[in-house]
């Protein structure tokens, strides 16, 4: 047997350490500072164009708006807005993404469910969904029921089209993968294409959430109350017809600041989680 021995290694002092970056640098590899810097200077030009314009009734400045954003959280008022939007948001938004699931699955399990995917789709995902609103309204009445439905149209075709464009672009490896497994059907699209299509998938999540949002507020400012209860795009349409500039600025403020918030703290936590920590995504 040859005997074993070890060779111990000179330190290479010859070669430079790098030294630890600087606090700034380190300090700037931060995205959550640098983008905080970026709304900080907005903020500032808001507020300085506003002041040179000196109309509150067209631009409030940003201080008065954050007066009147802070006055409808202290009362309690914008926060039952935002409360009474988010459930019917996310009725909707829940509702078309199992219905987006089930076109896909259906699409890659069968010809005719690609063929109905494919002329669905072209019919009506050009279809704005707030165009549907009226025949919401005669179909379901005044309520919750005709949000829903223009907020399931939102959704629905943005991310079945994600979905399987992600589904389309898995590979053939892994799907042999599967099928040596001998998964078929659910099993083989919960445990092979989902996972591998999972960065289209979160984008179409991105995408519906985004359309469906803006659908909500637009459609609440068209339509008004439900139930007799208003959200916060109602909240928007009642301050503009009083003239309350500040608290109209305000409601805005607060879809911009919730757009932000899910953005950040869901979809990037689930990213981080996922896709990133697999190595599927930089």
């Amino acid at each position: 047997m040859r005997q074993e021995f070890e060779v111990t290694l000179e330190p290479l002092l010859s070669v430079p350490v790098e030294r630890e970056l600087p606090f700034r640098q380190r300090l700037w590899q931060h995205g959550w500072l640098r983008k905080g810097l970026i709304l900080i200077v907005l903020a500032i030009i808001w507020e300085a164009v506003a002041r040179y314009q000196n109309n509150d009734l067209l631009l409030p400045s940003f201080l008065q708006t954050f007066q009147a954003l802070f006055d409808g959280l202290r009362s309690g008022e914008l926060l039952s807005k935002v409360s009474i939007s988010l459930a019917v948001l996310l009725k909707g938004y829940l509702i078309g993404i199992v219905l987006a699931f089930a076109l896909t699955t259906l699409a890659v399990s069968t010809q005719l469910g690609r063929d109905l995917l494919s002329t669905l789709t072209s019919m009506f995902n050009p279809l704005p969904a707030i165009a549907l609103l009226p025949l919401a309204l005669l179909w379901f009445g005044l309520g919750q029921n005709s949000l829903i439905f223009v907020l399931v149209h939102s959704v629905l075709w943005a991310l079945a089209l994600n979905t399987y464009s992600g589904f389309l672009g898995v590979s053939e490896t892994l799907r042999m993968a599967g099928r040596n497994y001998g998964l078929k059907g659910m099993r083989f699209v919960l445990f092979i294409l989902i996972p591998a299509a999972l960065p289209s998938i979160l984008a179409g999540l991105k995408i519906g959430w985004a359309f469906a949002w803006r659908t909500l507020i637009a459609a609440e400012l068209v339509f008004g109350a439900t139930s007799g209860k208003g959200g916060l795009g109602w909240y928007i349409f009642q301050n503009r017809n009083e003239l309350y500039t500040d608290k109209v600025f305000a409601g805005l403020a607060v879809v911009i600041l919730i757009g932000l918030l899910v953005e950040n703290l869901v979809f990037n936590t689930f990213e981080r989680l996922t896709v990133k920590r697999w190595g599927m995504q930089r």
